[in-house]
Order: C-alpha cells, then structure tokens, then sequence
C-alpha cells in the first residue's frame, strides 16, 4: 500500500517484465528503468514496433489512388 492508504498498481517492464509500480517516483514507468525505455525507443525507430493499420500513400501532390 501506499502511504495515503491506497493499494498500489504494479506493472510489468514492456521491455525486461520487471514489477514497476505505477506510482510518481517511478521515473520511467512502465519501464523499470532508462535502459529498458531507451531499448523500446530503439525498436519503434527500427521499424521492429508497429501500429497495424492501412497502408500510407506517399504525399507527392498527386490524387488519392483511391479515387480512380
């Protein structure tokens, strides 16, 4: 519990599944720590992280291929 009484919520490190409370003082929650937050950084700027979704269409000014 936290000092205001209050059950503390306990997370697990996305990058190394460490326990991380979910509290103020946990600087790189929900990482356990600056590595872990630097390694999952890496990966999306790798392309290795991803949100699915329809494919983008580069902005060259032309029309939407959709539309043809």
């Amino acid at each position: 519990m936290s000092p205001a009484g209050k059950p503390v919520h306990i997370v697990s490190c996305p990058t190394c599944k460490r326990s991380v409370p979910w509290v103020p003082e946990s600087r790189y929650r929900p990482f356990c720590s600056e590595r872990c937050q630097l390694i999952d950084l890496g990966a999306w700027a790798d392309g290795r992280h991803a949100i699915p979704g329809d494919p983008q269409w580069a902005d060259d000014g032309g029309d939407d291929p959709d539309s043809r």
